[in-house]
């Protein structure tokens, strides 16, 4: 696939793959005879793997970690599930801010729909 059918694929900007490609996010996406990208089943794994890892916002430097270590092979296994489960972690934290905030949210929206939000002392 060319870089803008994958661009397209996964709305991402042909700059932001070729971006995740130089700082080591992607692993090297094959090229064909003329040096063109041909992104192959492989390499769009990666780019889905590096779109949803970081839509859950996971850091960029976990990812790099990451791809570095498994391009060093089976060794680095535990060190790579280590990564995932400290993220995962994060991530669990982030969700239940989010979730508190959430409550939050809709107990204020319930007390603006029971009226109680008129008088200026209702933050």
């Amino acid at each position: 696939m060319t870089i803008k059918e994958v661009s397209e694929r996964f709305d991402l900007s042909a700059d932001t793959l070729r971006y995740y490609e130089r700082i080591g996010l992607i692993p090297r996406v094959p090229r064909n005879k003329s040096g063109v990208r041909d992104y192959d089943e492989e390499s769009c794994q990666w780019v889905q793997l590096i779109k949803c890892m970081r839509k859950a916002g996971v850091q960029i430097e976990a990812l790099i970690e990451y791809v570095a270590l498994y391009r060093q092979g089976d060794d680095t296994v535990d060190a790579r599930r280590d990564i995932l489960a400290e993220q995962r972690n994060r991530l669990i934290e982030r969700m239940e801010d989010m979730q508190a905030a959430l409550e939050r949210l809709n107990g204020k929206i319930e007390r603006y729909d029971q009226g109680l939000m008129r008088s200026s002392s209702g933050q």
